[in-house]
Protein backbone atom coordinates (compact mmCIF):
# COMPACT_ATOMS: atom_id res chain seq x y z
CA UNK A 1 0.00 0.00 0.00
CA UNK A 2 1.26 3.43 -0.74
CA UNK A 3 1.74 5.45 2.27
CA UNK A 4 -0.60 8.05 2.64
CA UNK A 5 -0.87 10.92 5.59
CA UNK A 6 -4.63 11.46 6.65
CA UNK A 7 -6.25 14.93 8.49
CA UNK A 8 -9.35 16.77 9.95
CA UNK A 9 -9.16 20.43 8.22
CA UNK A 10 -11.63 22.84 8.72
CA UNK A 11 -12.10 25.87 6.22
CA UNK A 12 -14.03 29.10 6.94
CA UNK A 13 -15.79 29.93 3.52
CA UNK A 14 -16.10 33.98 3.82
CA UNK A 15 -18.90 33.58 1.60
CA UNK A 16 -21.04 31.51 3.18
CA UNK A 17 -19.83 32.07 6.56
CA UNK A 18 -19.06 28.97 7.33
CA UNK A 19 -16.36 26.61 8.50
CA UNK A 20 -16.09 23.57 6.45
CA UNK A 21 -15.01 20.36 7.00
CA UNK A 22 -12.49 17.89 5.04
CA UNK A 23 -10.55 15.01 5.21
CA UNK A 24 -7.10 16.03 3.84
CA UNK A 25 -5.31 13.07 2.02
CA UNK A 26 -1.27 13.64 1.65
CA UNK A 27 0.86 11.41 -0.17
CA UNK A 28 4.44 11.84 0.21
CA UNK A 29 5.67 10.01 -2.82
CA UNK A 30 4.15 12.85 -5.32
CA UNK A 31 3.22 15.57 -2.95
CA UNK A 32 -0.11 15.05 -4.02
CA UNK A 33 -3.10 15.75 -2.24
CA UNK A 34 -6.98 15.08 -2.36
CA UNK A 35 -9.89 16.36 0.00
CA UNK A 36 -13.00 15.07 0.78
CA UNK A 37 -15.99 16.70 2.00
CA UNK A 38 -17.12 15.55 4.94
CA UNK A 39 -20.54 17.20 5.32
CA UNK A 40 -21.71 16.08 2.14
CA UNK A 41 -20.08 12.94 1.46
CA UNK A 42 -18.00 13.13 -1.36
CA UNK A 43 -14.97 14.06 -3.34
CA UNK A 44 -14.14 17.83 -2.98
CA UNK A 45 -10.48 17.54 -4.23
CA UNK A 46 -9.41 14.44 -6.50
CA UNK A 47 -5.95 13.82 -6.39
CA UNK A 48 -3.80 16.58 -7.44
CA UNK A 49 0.12 17.44 -7.38
CA UNK A 50 0.38 20.19 -4.99
CA UNK A 51 3.76 22.26 -4.67
CA UNK A 52 2.58 23.97 -1.62
CA UNK A 53 2.49 21.13 0.71
CA UNK A 54 5.54 19.32 2.74
CA UNK A 55 5.50 16.36 5.35
CA UNK A 56 7.81 18.93 7.66
CA UNK A 57 3.71 21.09 7.44
CA UNK A 58 1.63 18.47 8.47
CA UNK A 59 0.92 18.31 12.13
CA UNK A 60 -2.26 19.45 14.25
CA UNK A 61 -2.67 23.24 14.99
CA UNK A 62 -0.66 24.07 11.86
CA UNK A 63 -2.54 26.13 8.80
CA UNK A 64 -1.74 24.87 5.41
CA UNK A 65 -2.16 26.05 2.16
CA UNK A 66 -3.86 24.11 -0.62
CA UNK A 67 -4.37 26.08 -3.52
CA UNK A 68 -4.72 29.35 -1.90
CA UNK A 69 -7.51 27.99 0.69
CA UNK A 70 -6.29 28.10 4.19
CA UNK A 71 -6.81 24.81 6.10
CA UNK A 72 -6.07 24.68 9.81
CA UNK A 73 -5.22 20.94 10.81
CA UNK A 74 -7.38 20.35 13.82
CA UNK A 75 -7.28 16.68 14.22
CA UNK A 76 -5.42 13.39 13.19
CA UNK A 77 -7.15 11.36 10.93
CA UNK A 78 -6.03 8.07 11.34
CA UNK A 79 -3.64 6.08 14.26
CA UNK A 80 -0.70 5.44 11.40
CA UNK A 81 -0.85 9.12 10.74
CA UNK A 82 -0.63 9.99 14.42
CA UNK A 83 2.15 7.67 15.26
CA UNK A 84 3.95 8.39 12.23
CA UNK A 85 3.88 12.51 12.53
CA UNK A 86 2.33 13.42 15.91
CA UNK A 87 4.36 11.84 18.38
CA UNK A 88 7.12 14.13 18.91
CA UNK A 89 6.08 17.29 17.49
CA UNK A 90 6.23 20.31 20.03
CA UNK A 91 5.61 23.90 19.98
CA UNK A 92 8.09 26.23 22.43
CA UNK A 93 8.32 29.83 22.79
CA UNK A 94 11.55 31.54 21.69
CA UNK A 95 11.76 35.29 23.09
CA UNK A 96 14.55 37.62 21.47
CA UNK A 97 15.56 39.88 23.91
CA UNK A 98 16.15 43.87 23.45
CA UNK A 99 19.81 43.00 23.62
CA UNK A 100 19.46 41.06 20.90
CA UNK A 101 16.72 42.17 18.57
CA UNK A 102 19.10 43.61 15.82
CA UNK A 103 20.49 39.71 15.44
CA UNK A 104 17.34 38.25 14.97
CA UNK A 105 17.97 37.31 11.16
CA UNK A 106 21.24 35.42 12.63
CA UNK A 107 18.96 33.57 15.30
CA UNK A 108 16.38 32.76 12.66
CA UNK A 109 18.98 31.16 10.75
CA UNK A 110 20.17 29.13 13.18
CA UNK A 111 16.43 27.94 13.66
CA UNK A 112 15.89 26.89 10.41
CA UNK A 113 19.33 25.06 10.34
CA UNK A 114 17.58 23.86 13.93
CA UNK A 115 14.79 21.88 11.28
CA UNK A 116 12.52 24.16 13.82
CA UNK A 117 9.95 25.69 12.08
CA UNK A 118 8.64 29.51 13.20
CA UNK A 119 4.65 29.40 12.89
CA UNK A 120 4.26 32.71 15.07
CA UNK A 121 5.94 35.78 15.62
CA UNK A 122 5.46 39.54 16.68
CA UNK A 123 7.72 42.24 18.10
CA UNK A 124 6.49 43.63 21.20
CA UNK A 125 7.36 46.11 23.78
CA UNK A 126 6.56 44.94 27.47
CA UNK A 127 5.33 46.80 30.42
CA UNK A 128 6.91 46.90 33.89
CA UNK A 129 4.10 44.53 35.04
CA UNK A 130 3.71 42.27 31.85
CA UNK A 131 7.56 41.25 32.52
CA UNK A 132 7.56 40.89 36.08
CA UNK A 133 4.32 39.00 35.10
CA UNK A 134 6.29 36.87 32.37
CA UNK A 135 8.84 35.98 34.68
CA UNK A 136 6.63 35.45 37.81
CA UNK A 137 8.44 32.10 38.96
CA UNK A 138 11.82 34.32 39.54
CA UNK A 139 9.76 36.69 41.36
CA UNK A 140 12.22 35.67 44.62
CA UNK A 141 15.40 35.60 43.42
CA UNK A 142 17.85 38.39 43.93
CA UNK A 143 17.81 38.90 39.59
CA UNK A 144 14.31 39.25 39.44
CA UNK A 145 14.86 43.43 39.21
CA UNK A 146 17.34 43.14 36.70
CA UNK A 147 15.84 40.35 34.76
CA UNK A 148 12.60 42.78 34.71
CA UNK A 149 14.51 45.74 33.68
CA UNK A 150 16.11 43.98 30.49
CA UNK A 151 13.15 42.67 29.36
CA UNK A 152 11.69 46.31 29.43
CA UNK A 153 14.86 48.30 27.67
CA UNK A 154 13.39 47.89 24.00
CA UNK A 155 11.66 46.11 22.34
CA UNK A 156 11.11 42.15 22.14
CA UNK A 157 10.46 39.31 19.49
CA UNK A 158 8.20 36.68 20.38
CA UNK A 159 8.62 33.48 18.15
CA UNK A 160 6.09 30.35 18.52
CA UNK A 161 8.92 27.26 16.94
CA UNK A 162 7.63 24.16 15.76
CA UNK A 163 9.32 21.19 15.61
CA UNK A 164 10.51 17.91 16.52
CA UNK A 165 11.43 18.08 20.82
CA UNK A 166 11.18 22.24 20.29
CA UNK A 167 11.48 22.49 23.77
CA UNK A 168 14.95 20.76 24.43
CA UNK A 169 16.25 21.89 20.88
CA UNK A 170 15.65 25.42 20.76
CA UNK A 171 17.37 25.85 24.71
CA UNK A 172 20.34 23.59 23.14
CA UNK A 173 20.11 26.39 20.16
CA UNK A 174 20.35 29.13 22.93
CA UNK A 175 23.21 27.65 25.10
CA UNK A 176 23.91 27.72 29.21
CA UNK A 177 22.17 30.42 30.28
CA UNK A 178 25.59 32.52 31.38
CA UNK A 179 27.01 33.65 27.97
CA UNK A 180 30.45 32.99 29.98
CA UNK A 181 29.78 29.43 30.47
CA UNK A 182 28.20 29.12 26.47
CA UNK A 183 31.38 30.44 25.68
CA UNK A 184 33.10 27.32 27.65
CA UNK A 185 31.01 24.92 26.60
CA UNK A 186 28.97 25.87 23.21
CA UNK A 187 30.88 28.36 21.56
CA UNK A 188 28.64 27.67 18.48
CA UNK A 189 25.39 28.69 20.59
CA UNK A 190 23.43 31.80 20.52
CA UNK A 191 24.34 33.30 23.78
CA UNK A 192 28.48 32.41 23.24
CA UNK A 193 27.95 34.47 20.09
CA UNK A 194 25.81 37.00 21.24
CA UNK A 195 25.15 37.48 24.96
CA UNK A 196 27.14 39.36 27.38
CA UNK A 197 25.95 37.91 31.11
CA UNK A 198 23.20 35.75 32.31
CA UNK A 199 20.78 38.60 32.27
CA UNK A 200 21.70 40.01 28.48
CA UNK A 201 21.90 36.28 27.15
CA UNK A 202 20.21 36.86 23.49
CA UNK A 203 16.73 34.97 24.63
CA UNK A 204 14.63 32.78 26.47
CA UNK A 205 12.96 29.73 26.13
CA UNK A 206 10.94 27.65 27.74
CA UNK A 207 11.98 24.65 29.84
CA UNK A 208 8.79 22.37 29.29
CA UNK A 209 6.16 21.54 27.33
CA UNK A 210 3.54 22.66 30.17
CA UNK A 211 5.85 26.06 30.63
CA UNK A 212 5.49 26.55 26.88
CA UNK A 213 2.02 26.13 26.61
CA UNK A 214 1.75 28.73 29.54
CA UNK A 215 4.65 31.37 28.02
CA UNK A 216 2.90 30.94 24.54
CA UNK A 217 -0.28 31.78 25.81
CA UNK A 218 1.20 35.03 27.36
CA UNK A 219 2.20 36.19 23.77
CA UNK A 220 -0.21 34.58 21.49
CA UNK A 221 -3.66 34.24 23.36
CA UNK A 222 -5.65 31.72 21.63
CA UNK A 223 -8.65 33.30 23.72
CA UNK A 224 -10.22 36.60 23.02
CA UNK A 225 -7.43 39.55 23.31
CA UNK A 226 -3.88 39.87 21.40
CA UNK A 227 -1.47 39.68 24.07
CA UNK A 228 1.37 42.51 24.19
CA UNK A 229 0.85 44.89 20.91
CA UNK A 230 3.10 45.27 18.24
CA UNK A 231 5.59 48.22 18.51
CA UNK A 232 4.86 49.76 14.71
CA UNK A 233 4.90 53.66 14.95
CA UNK A 234 3.20 54.36 11.95
CA UNK A 235 5.03 57.15 10.92
CA UNK A 236 8.72 57.92 8.61
CA UNK A 237 8.13 54.35 7.56
CA UNK A 238 7.56 51.69 4.37
CA UNK A 239 6.15 48.23 4.16
CA UNK A 240 8.66 44.81 3.50
CA UNK A 241 6.88 41.73 3.15
CA UNK A 242 8.94 38.77 3.32
CA UNK A 243 6.76 36.38 0.75
CA UNK A 244 5.32 32.83 2.03
CA UNK A 245 7.66 31.43 -0.72
CA UNK A 246 10.76 32.89 0.73
CA UNK A 247 9.39 31.92 4.15
CA UNK A 248 9.25 28.08 3.14
CA UNK A 249 12.82 28.39 1.71
CA UNK A 250 14.12 29.46 4.72
CA UNK A 251 15.11 32.69 3.34
CA UNK A 252 14.26 35.16 6.21
CA UNK A 253 16.83 34.83 8.53
CA UNK A 254 19.49 35.83 5.54
CA UNK A 255 17.18 38.96 4.09
CA UNK A 256 16.51 40.39 7.77
CA UNK A 257 19.92 40.17 8.35
CA UNK A 258 20.55 42.13 5.36
CA UNK A 259 18.06 44.36 5.68
CA UNK A 260 19.58 45.26 9.24
CA UNK A 261 23.23 45.32 7.68
CA UNK A 262 22.31 47.59 5.27
CA UNK A 263 21.51 50.11 8.39
CA UNK A 264 18.09 49.93 7.95
CA UNK A 265 15.87 49.93 11.27
CA UNK A 266 12.85 46.78 11.68
CA UNK A 267 10.72 49.29 14.02
CA UNK A 268 7.88 45.99 13.46
CA UNK A 269 7.50 42.48 12.70
CA UNK A 270 5.33 39.97 12.41
CA UNK A 271 4.00 37.07 10.83
CA UNK A 272 0.21 36.82 9.06
CA UNK A 273 -1.71 33.74 7.39
CA UNK A 274 -3.37 36.43 4.97
CA UNK A 275 -6.57 35.43 3.75
CA UNK A 276 -7.24 35.62 -0.12
CA UNK A 277 -10.07 38.79 0.41
CA UNK A 278 -7.29 40.70 2.32
CA UNK A 279 -4.62 39.83 -0.50
CA UNK A 280 -6.73 41.50 -3.23
CA UNK A 281 -8.15 44.48 -1.15
CA UNK A 282 -3.58 45.27 -0.14
CA UNK A 283 -2.95 44.40 -3.92
CA UNK A 284 -5.88 46.60 -4.97
CA UNK A 285 -3.74 49.59 -6.67
CA UNK A 286 -2.14 46.40 -9.08
CA UNK A 287 -5.25 45.95 -10.50
CA UNK A 288 -5.80 46.27 -14.15
CA UNK A 289 -2.05 47.49 -14.16
CA UNK A 290 0.40 44.73 -13.53
CA UNK A 291 -0.06 41.26 -15.54
CA UNK A 292 0.47 39.36 -12.81
CA UNK A 293 -1.71 40.65 -10.08
CA UNK A 294 -3.51 36.82 -9.35
CA UNK A 295 -0.57 35.58 -9.33
CA UNK A 296 0.60 38.00 -6.42
CA UNK A 297 -2.42 37.63 -4.65
CA UNK A 298 -2.21 34.27 -5.04
CA UNK A 299 1.39 33.88 -3.57
CA UNK A 300 0.49 36.08 -0.37
CA UNK A 301 -2.14 33.81 0.47
CA UNK A 302 -0.01 30.72 0.09
CA UNK A 303 1.59 30.81 3.59
CA UNK A 304 2.39 32.48 6.27
CA UNK A 305 4.73 35.58 5.29
CA UNK A 306 7.13 38.33 7.59
CA UNK A 307 5.89 41.72 7.69
CA UNK A 308 8.25 44.50 8.74
CA UNK A 309 7.86 47.82 9.23
CA UNK A 310 11.52 49.97 8.06
CA UNK A 311 11.85 53.09 9.75
CA UNK A 312 13.56 56.45 8.83
CA UNK A 313 13.42 59.35 7.07
CA UNK A 314 13.65 58.47 3.24
CA UNK A 315 12.47 54.71 4.39
CA UNK A 316 10.46 54.14 1.13
CA UNK A 317 12.50 55.30 -1.76
CA UNK A 318 15.55 54.13 0.22
CA UNK A 319 13.88 51.12 0.59
CA UNK A 320 13.05 49.84 -2.57
CA UNK A 321 16.24 50.81 -4.17
CA UNK A 322 17.76 48.11 -1.93
CA UNK A 323 14.93 45.56 -2.95
CA UNK A 324 15.89 46.13 -6.44
CA UNK A 325 13.51 45.68 -9.79
CA UNK A 326 10.42 44.01 -9.49
CA UNK A 327 11.71 41.21 -11.98
CA UNK A 328 14.68 39.18 -10.33
CA UNK A 329 15.96 38.44 -13.78
CA UNK A 330 16.61 42.02 -14.49
CA UNK A 331 17.33 42.57 -11.14
CA UNK A 332 20.57 40.29 -11.40
CA UNK A 333 21.71 42.04 -14.22
CA UNK A 334 21.45 45.27 -13.18
CA UNK A 335 21.73 45.56 -9.44
CA UNK A 336 23.39 42.19 -8.41
CA UNK A 337 23.03 43.16 -4.77
CA UNK A 338 19.87 43.75 -4.32
CA UNK A 339 17.69 41.93 -2.66
CA UNK A 340 15.45 40.56 -5.15
CA UNK A 341 18.22 39.91 -7.47
CA UNK A 342 19.80 37.32 -4.47
CA UNK A 343 16.49 35.54 -3.52
CA UNK A 344 14.33 36.00 -5.75
CA UNK A 345 13.19 33.35 -8.64
CA UNK A 346 10.24 35.18 -10.96
CA UNK A 347 8.43 38.67 -11.20
CA UNK A 348 5.58 37.15 -8.62
CA UNK A 349 8.12 35.07 -6.39
CA UNK A 350 10.81 37.97 -6.03
CA UNK A 351 11.40 37.18 -2.45
CA UNK A 352 9.80 40.49 -0.96
CA UNK A 353 7.22 43.17 -1.49
CA UNK A 354 7.77 46.80 -0.91
CA UNK A 355 5.88 50.01 -0.89
CA UNK A 356 6.32 51.68 -4.35
CA UNK A 357 4.96 54.75 -3.88
CA UNK A 358 6.62 57.21 -0.56
CA UNK A 359 2.95 58.51 0.03
CA UNK A 360 1.76 54.52 0.48
CA UNK A 361 4.83 53.57 2.77
CA UNK A 362 2.33 54.40 6.74
CA UNK A 363 -0.86 53.02 4.96
CA UNK A 364 0.71 49.76 3.49
CA UNK A 365 1.87 49.14 7.37
CA UNK A 366 -1.50 50.17 8.65
CA UNK A 367 -2.97 47.76 6.91
CA UNK A 368 -1.38 44.55 7.99
CA UNK A 369 -0.51 46.39 11.94
CA UNK A 370 -3.70 48.21 12.83
CA UNK A 371 -6.34 46.60 10.33
CA UNK A 372 -5.13 42.99 10.45
CA UNK A 373 -3.97 42.97 13.94
CA UNK A 374 -6.45 45.11 14.95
Amino acid sequence: MEERFAFLAEWYDPVAALLRRYQLFFYPRDGSVEMYDVKNQRVFLRRTKSEDLHTEDLFVGNKVHVFSRQLNLIDYGDQFTASKLGSKKERTLALIKPDSVTKIGDVLEKIYRSNLIVTKAKMVKLSGSQAADFYAEHQSKPFFNKLVESLTSGPVVALELMGDEAVSVWRRVLGPTDAAQAHKEAPQCVRAQYGTDAIHNVGHGSDSFVAAARELEFFFPSTIGHGPPNTAVLTDCTCCIIKPHAISEGLAGKIIDSVSSAGFEVSALQMFNVERANAEEFFEVYKGVVQEYSDMVTELCSGPCLVLEIHGANAPQAFREFCGPADPEIARHLRPSTLRALHGKDKVKNAVHCTDLPEDGALEVQYFFTILDG
